[in-house]
């Protein structure tokens, strides 16, 4: 029996353990109670006829990287319904406001035998696109025995995952060989995915650099601009828990020598709104909380926008932005994001989730890395005090942002083989 039997047969016999997590989770807000059968594989709408695209990724990140692929797919094959798939509440606000008219969005199944087979048999995919690094077994067995194609695109392996993977080498490689076409999503992806059973595993870069610059409402944007003024000001954005303690530091080391200075902080998790601002306050801060519909005024010293979806927003007014989850064990956030709307670019040495990106940025120019409140304290205050370093700085990452602008077009002509395998008849004759 191998690793990959126990796992099916662990999640056929843990029925009632996986359906009481699901549970747990809908209560606490991590699952979509209008929507918590697509969990156990139950559509929410009837398949479309015809040709059906399904891509799937985690979650936000994913999301992101997926859009402009899904802009260019619909362009080239409009007789093609597009099926999206994440797993989280948050990816699914995003799929929401930022899907074109027509692609449809959907909760992945839990990876349990009878869940996954319901969501095949209700949707039957032609093709399925998997993103980065959802390697759920029991899916993709399903998809190989219905004789699926799927590639793998931006593919990750964390140097976490690649010590797991390292101590299952037949089972990874077992799950690796139902891809027709495996793509890393940089080159040391490219080869740990060789050396995990990937043969032909190649490099065509990373989509996140397609990502078009995030949104922001006009009319919020030039609220704040107004309310903002000519304030000094800076980000820290995508925070993880005890990132906000630093900014707070920061805060009150550079307050005395900026007269008006405005930290905003937008915390990865907005649900950590209130007991950010509880910790702001404890340290003497006067706060402005976006969910609580506050905005700052001349007193306040500090703006926690703890609401979804506007990060576009913030990222235009800041100039300098410190990237989350880079001071503390996460691997940080991307940093690109902030880079094509003219920022200045700082993060931690905890940029494992985007490390090679992170020593491009670091070696060109582009960002700085900071180790601590006090080198980043030190870092704000440098760019605050000259602006012709902060606009050259930021000019440095937006033209990084724009470095990798053919990597779609890359994607696509990979891509291209396993369109053209789509029969006309496909859906019909797999019914």
């Amino acid at each position: 029996m191998t690793l990959l039997d126990i796992y099916r047969g662990v999640t056929v016999a843990g029925g009632p353990l996986i359906r009481a997590w699901l549970r747990c989770r809908r209560a606490q807000g991590k699952e979509d109670i209008r929507r918590f059968a697509e969990r156990f594989g139950q559509a929410s709408m009837p398949r479309p006829a015809g040709r059906l695209i399904w891509l799937h990724g985690a979650s936000v990140g994913e999301g992101l990287s997926m859009l402009p692929l899904i802009v260019r797919l619909r362009a080239m094959r409009p007789d093609a319904t597009i099926l999206v798939t994440t797993g989280t509440v948050t990816s699914a606000r995003l799929m929401a406001e930022r899907l074109p008219a027509g692609v449809i969005h959907q909760f992945v199944p839990v990876d349990r035998p009878d869940w996954v087979g319901r969501f095949l048999d209700h949707w039957r995919p032609d093709l399925a696109i998997w993103f980065e690094s959802e390697f759920w077994p029991n899916l993709i067995s399903a998809v190989t025995a219905r004789r699926i194609p799927v590639a793998l695109l931006n593919g990750r392996v964390s140097d976490r995952s690649w010590r797991r993977w390292q101590r299952a080498p037949a089972a990874i490689a077992e799950l690796l060989a139902a891809f027709s076409l495996v793509a890393g999503q940089t080159a040391e992806d490219a080869e740990r995915l060789r050396r995990l059973g990937a043969a032909s595993a190649t490099n065509l870069g990373n989509l996140k650099f397609a990502a078009d610059p995030l949104p922001a409402a006009d009319g919020e944007l030039a609220n704040l601009t107004l309310t903002f003024a000519d304030r000094p000001r800076w980000l820290a954005a995508s925070t993880h828990a005890g990132e906000e303690d630093i900014a707070a530091q920061v805060h009150t080391r550079l307050a005395p020598r900026f007269p008006g200075l405005l930290t905003l902080i937008v915390p990865r998790h907005t649900e950590r709104g209130d007991a950010i601002v509880r910790m702001l306050k404890s340290h003497g801060l006067t706060v402005a909380q976006r969910s609580h519909s506050t905005m700052p005024d001349s007193q306040d010293q500090v703006y926690v926008a703890d609401t979804m979806g506007e990060m576009g927003l913030f990222y235009r007014l800041a100039g300098i932005v410190f990237i989350g989850g880079s001071l503390v064990p996460h691997g940080g956030q991307n940093p690109l994001e902030p880079a094509r709307l003219d920022n200045a670019i700082l993060f931690g040495p905890g940029m494992a989730n985007f490390r090679e990106m992170a020593e491009r940025m670091t070696a060109s120019g582009s960002a700085e890395v900071v180790a601590d409140a006090e080198s980043l304290a030190v870092a704000v205050a440098r760019l605050l005090a000259d602006p012709e370093e902060r606009a050259q700085r930021a000019a440095a990452a937006r033209r990084f942002a724009q470095g990798e602008a053919q990597v779609l077009d890359r994607v696509l002509a990979a891509l291209a083989p396993l369109l053209d395998r789509i029969p006309p008849e496909a859906n019909d004759a797999r019914a």
